[in-house]
């Protein structure tokens, strides 16, 4: 299996792309990771995780870093000022189209949590890049935390909607890694937009107030499946995951992986992508999906 690294020009920016391959000619899949994290969610340089799993089978595997993520230069540091909309409105159409370009075959999308929300606003602004995709597939993917818990008190409500941005503030972005809260680093701006998505529900973009809400119906979707784990209790809750599917396309497949629903174990929000046991599991369902829409 060969891993290479691929640098993809993006205004000051130069987005990194690990490419996975077994064999050159392979169906295409570009995945996209979320917050506070980077491409390395799905794939290891040893060759665990889902993208190399798959390129084991035969795809061909693009895993993204966005902006100022991962291998992305440059990195995010103290004076970076960008945050979601130049990925919506940026960066996935950038990445996409470079993926179609260059194997000139429809596109698989594998998204993690936020990655998902990012993908889906993008096709929504920009629906001709749909004309692109073969599927989508998002892995604890919400739009907005309804739910009620102790858990979203402590993680949602003070740390990330107060305590976080108060940081930011003072040191000029969030570095989630050195902080041990996340993977990777975060700026002020994509936590006050994100912010305002997760807890106020409104999907209107809050830089130059574009309506995805009521432009949903005007993408034709290429089938969609929503995965998320029983024991994701906060970040990817079945409940909020189910909210966004009846947001913007109620024709998408759901499955909450349990053991009470014949998986191997009751999956979180992050090993749901990392436990060993998941080439056992469900790993193998999603290959037979990239090639049923294939």
């Amino acid at each position: 299996m060969n891993q290479d690294s691929l640098f993809i020009p993006s205004g000051h920016h130069q987005l990194h792309l690990r490419h996975i391959y077994k064999h050159k000619g392979g169906v295409p899949v570009l995945m996209l990771h979320g917050s506070i994290e980077n491409g390395k969610i799905f794939y290891t340089e040893k060759g665990k995780g889902l993208g190399c799993y798959l390129a084991e089978q035969g795809f061909d595997v693009y895993i993204a870093d966005f902006r100022g993520k991962g291998k992305s230069l440059p990195p995010i540091h103290e004076d970076t000022n960008h945050g979601q909309y130049e990925m919506i409105t940026e960066d996935v159409p950038e990445l996409l189209n470079y993926v179609n370009n260059i194997t000139q075959q429809k596109v698989h999308i594998i998204c993690h949590s936020w990655g998902g929300v990012v993908l889906t606003s993008s096709l929504i602004r920009y629906p001709n890049l749909v004309d692109l995709v073969a599927s989508k597939l998002c892995f604890g993917t919400k739009r907005s935390i309804r739910i009620r818990s102790f858990e979203k008190l402590i993680k949602l409500d003070l740390l990330w909607n107060k305590f976080l941005p108060h940081l930011a503030r003072k040191t000029g972005f969030i570095d989630a890694e050195k902080l041990k809260f996340g993977a990777d680093s975060e700026t002020l701006s994509f936590l006050q937009q994100s912010s305002q998505w997760i807890n106020k529900g409104e999907w209107h973009d809050p830089i130059d107030k574009y309506d995805y809400s009521g432009q949903v119906s005007q993408v034709n979707w290429p089938a969609t499946w929503h995965i998320t784990g029983i024991k994701d209790s906060l970040l990817g809750n079945a409940r909020d995951v189910r909210g966004f599917i009846d947001e913007y396309n109620k024709d998408s497949k759901f499955n909450l992986l349990a053991k009470k629903n014949g998986n191997k174990l009751d999956y979180d929000h992050i090993n749901i992508l990392t436990h060993p046991e998941a080439i056992n599991d469900h790993f193998p369902d999603i290959v037979n999906w990239l090639n049923q829409h294939t």
